[in-house]
């Protein structure tokens, strides 16, 4: 079968041709025409085969059949989980629709946004995201999803990985409920399971090959080595096969820039790329090794799914996945498109478990290549005190994270930035507060600037403590209960304060009194009891005085002064 008998259009069959497309693969096969008549799609193939041609081709016929004049609203959006994986995408559309008039662009986070911001504004007919970036963008109301056609949710169980499944729930809800979706994800889990049950409508479901198998025409193999001699063992391959570029998996990203360090004092260009580094970094990393100025792209499993790299020869699993799955995705970056490659897996003694998990995934024995310069010679592993083993290369990492912080410069505004050490070896160098070498000098250091000194000494006299109730301040009630009483005031009675009204004009002070600033207290009168014909007491109005109990029991609802502050003089 050929794309033409799919039934795509002139256009972007000539752009396929001009791509290197000659015949559909399966998932393109299956995929395109359900697509193309307007049907939703579960899709669920192997890494590798071809999943984005098989719904941007589709996307793109629809969107151009049925043109939009004025104001380009976005009618096609493409959800996935890695920035990589976004450009890529976003590059695949704009290849495919080189000659039509219909316009694309891609949004993810680790950027700038304002050049986002701008491209949007222009009018796109087709954004690719990454669900954080487009969640910021939309709660900013740069995004209108109101004319929304076409849905496309791309690697579904990688969102689940990653922590985004919350996020995508959240932007369906912002999706018209009257829209075509495709669903595309390498396996399926019950969560997937569950959101495709909500989302899709009689889809048609598409399945090649079992779920996760591996591509039958990469050549896999596994050296048992241990973890102190994998660098070597790498380098001495690179060297003796003369590969010519290479993608190598390291469980951390401490363990990826490890990793590229070694192989470049060992002579070979290598890079790193993980979540640590920032996009313009891993975009450069990526597009040097493509172009070949690098030939190990080390790489955590960020990059496990999603990089096309063309004519990619080896694949080496530095550390053995614990998700049997994660492996298919690995070594799906080479082989692709119908070419041979070759899997290559590096396996210590703390790693044999995982191994015996991907071979009963994958159904087969991985060859054991035991004829090399470093084998195995440690064969225990160390347990936690649960009996869980402990992962060398996590210990590694956490020490060395925890290193980077200790060592981390001063953050302005922070408490405690500059660590023990660094402090130490500034005021070594005189760039921190030098210490004071008596009391006298540690007592000036902390006098106030404009403080006046007294003998030359340049010693402040030791400052008293007045009783506060001498002094013009104003206290709550609380200050003034714990503050010590002097015995020239006057003793009041315990129902002297009951039911009485501020005055608010307060009455000059007095000379060796309390200056209290309300007028004399007067007793109210009790409350009439005849309220007339309505039986019904009045309304209480604001300002009227509170109704008091009539017991002994006080709180300070009973004394409303205590709630309030008053002023004391000094003039004892």
């Amino acid at each position: 079968m050929t794309f033409k008998e799919l039934g795509l259009i002139p256009p972007i069959l000539e752009a396929l041709a001009d791509y290197g497309y000659e015949q559909p693969s399966p998932i393109q096969e299956s995929a395109i025409p359900p697509a193309l008549a307007g049907r939703d799609v579960l899709g669920c193939a192997q890494t590798g085969t071809g999943k984005t041609c098989a719904f941007a081709t589709p996307i793109l016929q629809r969107l151009h059949a049925t043109p939009v004049k004025g104001a380009r609203p976005i009618r096609a959006l493409i959800l996935t989980p890695t920035r990589e994986l976004a450009l890529q995408i976003q590059e695949n559309f704009a290849a495919y629709a080189k000659k039509l008039p219909l316009r694309s662009t891609v949004i993810f986070g680790g950027v700038g946004q304002n050049p986002q911001v701008e491209r949007l504004k222009h009018g796109v007919d087709i954004l690719v995201a990454t669900p954080g970036r487009l969640c910021d963008l939309y709660n900013q109301g740069f995004l209108n999803f109101s004319k929304l056609e076409i849905f496309v949710l791309d690697e579904a169980d990688r969102m689940l990985d990653m922590g985004f499944i919350h996020d995508v729930k959240k932007i369906l809800a912002w999706l018209p409920k009257q829209k075509q979706t495709l669903f595309f994800s390498a396996t399926m889990p019950p969560e997937i399971t569950a959101l495709v049950d909500a989302l899709l409508h009689d889809p048609a479901k598409v399945a090649v090959d079992p779920i996760s198998s591996p591509v039958e025409v990469i050549d896999q193999s596994v050296f048992f080595v241990d973890k102190s001699n994998k660098t070597k063992l790498l380098a001495d391959l690179f060297r003796k096969d003369q590969i010519q570029n290479a993608l190598v998996f390291t469980r951390t990203k401490h363990g990826a820039n490890k990793v590229a360090v070694e192989l470049q004092r060992a002579g070979i260009q290598a890079a790193a790329i993980h979540g640590n580094k920032s996009q313009t970094a891993r975009q450069q990393a990526l597009s040097d090794f493509k172009a070949g100025r690098v030939s190990a792209l080390v790489a955590t499993d960020i990059a496990a799914r999603g990089l096309d790299i063309e004519a990619l020869s080896h694949v080496f699993n530095y550390n053995m996945p614990d998700v049997p799955e994660t492996y298919v995705h690995r070594i799906g970056r080479t082989g692709r498109a119908g070419h041979s490659g070759v899997a290559i897996s590096f396996c210590d003694f703390s790693e044999k478990d995982s191994l015996r998990g991907i071979e009963k995934l994958i159904q087969k024995k991985i060859r054991l290549v035991d004829d090399h310069p470093w084998p195995m010679q440690v064969f225990e592993v160390t347990r936690d005190s649960r009996g869980h083993i402990i992962s060398a290369e996590d210990a590694e990492a956490r020490a060395a994270s925890r290193d980077r912080r200790r060592n981390a410069p001063p953050v302005p505004g922070k408490k405690n930035a500059a660590p023990t050490a660094a402090r130490a070896e500034n005021n070594k160098a005189g760039k921190g507060r030098r210490l004071s070498n008596t009391l006298e000098e540690a007592l000036t250091a902390i006098a106030p600037s404009g403080a006046k000194q007294q003998g030359g000494s340049g010693v402040q006299p030791p400052r008293r403590h007045p009783n506060p109730l001498e002094s013009d301040t104003i206290m709550d009630a609380t200050a003034r209960l714990l503050a010590p009483r002097p015995s020239i005031l006057p003793q009041k009675s315990a129902n002297a304060n009951r039911g009485t009204v501020r005055n608010p004009n307060p009455m000059p002070p007095q000379s060796g009194k309390i200056a209290s600033r309300q007028a004399p207290r007067k007793t109210p009168a009790p409350p009439s009891t005849n309220y007339g014909k309505n039986k019904r007491p009045p309304d209480r109005r604001r300002g009227s005085a509170p109704e008091l109990r009539r017991s002994n029991q006080k709180d300070s609802t009973e004394q409303p002064s205590l709630m309030k502050p008053y002023y004391l003089n000094d003039d004892d």
